[in-house]
């Protein structure tokens, strides 16, 4: 699924703007420029915003390509440590659930919590999903 990148938490007005100046208006569109460190390096030198914030926020991006995923559920998966797609094809639905639970109990980061059903939805999509990032 794809957003307008205002729906990526953290991303401030100025940096929204940025990216909008360089013709990224959406989530998958960042997702394709950021994808790899290369690209992450000539975005970072088109608008100054750095290579490590924008991995970041091609993560968030990469996150919201899961059916039923919004962006205050990524807070909440970065929360309990899952930080990448790839990452959450290989946690145990019923365990993150309860993480999840417990982190926001914390820090009231959602008003609805996700259901261990929908947890599984999730990790069997990232399961399906093609890997878009590369690190190297």
């Amino acid at each position: 699924m794809t957003y307008p990148i205002g729906h990526i938490d953290g991303l401030g007005e100025d940096e929204v703007k940025t990216l909008k100046s360089v013709g990224i208006r959406t989530t998958e569109r960042l997702l394709e420029a950021a994808k790899s460190p290369k690209g992450r390096k000539l975005l970072a030198d088109r608008t100054g915003i750095g290579e490590t914030r924008l991995l970041d926020f091609a993560n968030a991006a990469d996150h919201l390509r899961i059916k039923g995923m919004g962006g205050r559920y990524v807070v909440l998966l970065r929360a309990v440590g899952v930080m990448t797609v790839r990452e959450l094809k290989y946690r145990n639905p019923e365990n993150l659930a309860q993480a999840m639970a417990a982190a926001n109990a914390k820090r009231k980061l959602v008003q609805f919590l996700p259901s261990e059903k929908l947890v599984v939805r999730w990790v069997e999509q990232a399961k399906k999903l093609p890997l878009k990032i590369t690190y190297r």
